[in-house]
């Protein structure tokens, strides 16, 4: 199954990272689940860009889905440019989306993904409303 990412969505944040030797399998090119680290440390950056750093004593996001669809391969030494979207923002949700491709070969999506994040309180581990800095921060 192809998941599609919208055409409506904001554009948040761009990010380049390396691809590592390590990052490859045994076939010669990065593993699957690897797309999935470099979506989640453009997430992470993404935050902390805006000055968020998750805390487990607080609140923060939880991702509750994900998804990833895959065009073409990176290989070392590729360079990534990772371009991270955000969109409908509900009470407690927002759904992001990751395009991502080679740095020598702008516009070329190598791959695509996103995420359902949800807002919670980790103590109590109970969702709770995005607040208003992050509502901003996703909404068009």
């Amino acid at each position: 199954m192809k998941i599609e990412i919208p055409e409506r969505k904001k554009l948040v944040f761009e990010t380049r990272m390396p691809v590592r030797w390590g990052d490859m399998d045994a076939m010669g090119h990065v593993n699957n689940a690897t797309y999935f680290r470099y979506m989640e440390s453009a997430r992470i950056d993404w935050f902390r860009s805006a000055g968020f750093a998750p805390d487990a004593s607080g609140e923060g996001p939880v991702i509750v889905n994900a998804f990833c669809n895959f065009y073409r391969q990176f290989e070392y030494p590729d360079e990534i440019l990772l371009k991270m979207y955000a969109s409908d923002p509900a009470r407690t949700t927002f759904e992001s989306w990751v395009t991502m491709e080679k740095v020598a070969e702008p516009g070329v999506i190598c791959a695509a993904g996103g995420a359902t994040t949800i807002w919670v309180n980790f103590p109590r581990q109970k969702a709770v409303d995005l607040p208003d800095w992050m509502r901003t921060l996703v909404s068009d």
